[in-house]
């Protein structure tokens, strides 16, 4: 990787753990359904504005069908799921658990796609499966069904992230990245819309909770997926995916810094095992690059 490619890396991983604070800040207040929509729904729109400033034009009405299923399980279903979980969990935990992505990612590409399970694949999936335990069991959260609870919904959030990535993968090939990402916010919006009436905020936010919703918008989802796609783009799909080791890092610090999270050992050591499946899972780490090494 570039310099360039690095900072954009860095970037957005500072940017994508410190959504899940920003999350924590606003969800109760302003309710989850509620804080979902106005971050697509916005989003959505700044990226549309973004297009007609630059006067790109955007393929997205011949792929609506399409759209509405990536809407779904890219943005809408996920994006809840979290939001929900985080009404009982911390935003460093949170950032913790979704980490796991690309593990699920692995098995539904396997499926989708084709592509090979390797023994080390498998070792990593089920340490994984390890790590995510000894998370939730190393967390000063009492474990009870309202944990269990929000874990397997940020777990099912990995899920539908990685069905949604694959099926993008599947479906929308050769269309452009910002055609993409506004489709996807677009179609988001109006699959919450409805709900999103039903959960209406508080009578009175903050400022310093508008002042989270406005950077989870403008900051973590707007331009944050315009540097994805350039990683994407420049570096390519596999040096992009190591943002996911990054994050709850970030995650860990920006919750400790802003909110005063505490951080056990259980759950530092959760997130090593996590992070270490996922190298396994990915190929980032490989017995056989040792062995070439040698």
């Amino acid at each position: 990787m570039s310099l360039k490619q690095l900072t954009a890396l860095f970037a957005l991983a500072a940017i994508w753990g410190a959504s899940y604070i920003f999350i924590r800040i606003a969800v109760e207040p302003v309710g989850p359904v509620m804080l979902m929509f106005i971050r697509v729904a916005l989003s959505g729109l700044i990226l549309l504005g973004y297009a007609r400033l630059r006067r790109q034009q955007l393929n997205i009405r011949g792929h609506w069908r399409q759209f509405i299923v990536l809407g779904f399980l890219g943005s809408a279903l996920p994006f809840t799921l979290i939001a929900w979980a985080e009404l009982t969990v911390t935003g460093s935990m949170a950032a913790i658990l979704m980490s796991a992505t690309p593990l699920f990612t692995t098995f539904v590409a396997a499926v989708g796609l084709g592509e090979a399970l390797t023994p080390h694949k498998l070792i990593g999936a089920i340490l994984g499966i390890v790590g995510v335990s000894i998370t939730v069991g190393g967390s000063p959260l009492a474990l009870d069904t309202r944990t269990i609870a929000a874990t397997l919904a940020l777990l099912a959030a990995t899920l539908s992230y990685a069905i949604g990535g694959v099926y993008a993968k599947h479906c929308f090939q050769g269309l452009d990245n910002l055609s993409l990402s506004t489709g996807q916010l677009l179609f988001a919006a109006l699959i919450l819309a409805p709900a999103s009436v039903v959960d209406l905020p508080l009578p009175e936010v903050s400022s310093f909770v508008l002042m989270a919703t406005l950077a989870l918008v403008v900051l973590c989802t707007a331009f944050a997926y315009q540097l994805y796609y350039y990683l994407v783009i420049s570096a390519g799909p596999l040096q992009a995916l190591t943002v996911t080791l990054l994050i709850p890092v970030f995650g860990l610090v920006w919750g400790a810094l802003l909110l005063g999270e505490s951080i056990s050992a259980g759950m530092i050591i959760g997130l090593a095992v996590v992070l270490f499946s996922v190298g396994l899972v990915t190929g980032m780490i490989s017995p056989r690059r040792r062995q070439l090494a040698k």
